[in-house]
């Protein structure tokens, strides 16, 4: 089984274990470059105000923003960063319903439209998905990384190997290890992941060579603010991201996996489906509502009230 498909069954599994958000291929880094391949979210003590707020991802810099829900600000005193980027970050800030704008003498003022809860998301769990343990690749570095900077609460490694001592002996000992069956959906955990430092410093490998190990010492604060983004990237994008292909033969599963009957397994269609593949049979993508099964399995909310005071879509575009 390729990792897409074995991270695709992982993330269906737990979707229907957990109590949490699910999501995949999240970055999880400070100065680096670490990309988590599947990501935990469990709710905290104002998750209810956080997903009534939007069912998307808010822009990061809104929420750090200089701006609140009482009195609106000039929108480029808003957002700190290139007026540029910061008419596209407010934008998009008032398209998911986190910003309000309003004009006042030719100018363009915003404010929330919610205050924005930090307590909103409680433990992160980062699960690296191997496989096959033979095949390692850069799994001592990525794993390394996860314990040291101590971003996420705790690191999983999850594989279909039968898991040996000789590899726990690789692993770092705060790292819990799952044996997953991506078959029957069955998962044994080999070993509980040990709690990680989140609130204090950390240490991330940003370039490990054999002749050097470049790295980062992220402060607390550093590591605050990229939890939060990672909790908020994960909120609004899931683990559903793929297109269905446009193939007669493709029938969904349960779990909205694009299951192929004519290979027999799940499939990627960037890369397994099209014209290139022999039993490519042309038609509309399959109905699937991925959005509904989310709603319908996670405490994510597809269709919120929204906190908006007004209609937002009245004022499309930042003026001076």
């Amino acid at each position: 089984m390729s990792e897409f498909a074995f991270e695709l069954a992982l993330s269906a599994h737990l979707e229907r274990a957990r109590d949490a958000l699910v999501s995949r291929q999240l970055g999880a880094s400070v100065a680096g470059h670490r990309v988590l391949d599947t990501v935990l979210v469990e709710p905290g003590p104002s998750f209810a105000e956080r997903a009534a707020i939007t069912a998307e991802t808010i822009p990061p810099a809104a929420i750090e923003g200089a701006v609140g829900t009482g009195r609106a600000r000039f929108w480029k005193d808003a957002v700190d960063c290139h007026p540029e980027r910061a008419r596209d970050v407010v934008d998009r800030a008032v398209e998911v319903g986190f910003f309000e704008r309003e004009r006042r003498s030719g100018r363009t003022y915003v404010r929330q439209t919610a205050r924005y809860p930090d307590d909103w998301f409680g433990r992160i769990v980062g699960v690296e998905n191997k496989p096959d343990l033979d095949r390692p690749g850069d799994l001592e570095t990525q794993l390394l990384t996860d314990v040291h900077l101590g971003l996420v609460d705790a690191a999983v490694l999850a594989t279909a190997s039968h898991v040996t001592g000789a590899h726990l002996n690789r692993i770092p000992d705060a790292v819990g290890v799952w044996e997953f069956d991506p078959v029957t959906g069955e998962r044994t955990v080999v070993r509980d992941p040990d709690p990680l430092p989140v609130d204090e410093a950390g240490v991330e490998i940003v370039e490990r060579t054999p002749a050097r190990t470049d790295v980062h010492v992220a402060t607390a604060e550093e590591k605050a603010r990229a939890r939060r983004r990672l909790a908020e990237r994960a909120y609004g994008k899931g683990w559903r991201t793929f297109d269905l292909p446009a193939c007669a033969r493709v029938a969904p599963d349960e779990d909205g996996l694009p299951h192929c009957p004519w290979k027999g397994r799940v499939v990627r269609p960037v890369t397994d489906c099209g014209a290139g593949c022999d039993g490519h049979d042309p038609a509309d993508p399959p109905a699937s509502d991925a959005a509904a099964l989310r709603n319908a399995r996670t405490p994510w909310v597809a269709d919120p009230d929204g906190r908006a005071r007004q209609q937002s879509g009245l004022d499309r575009f930042v003026g001076e």
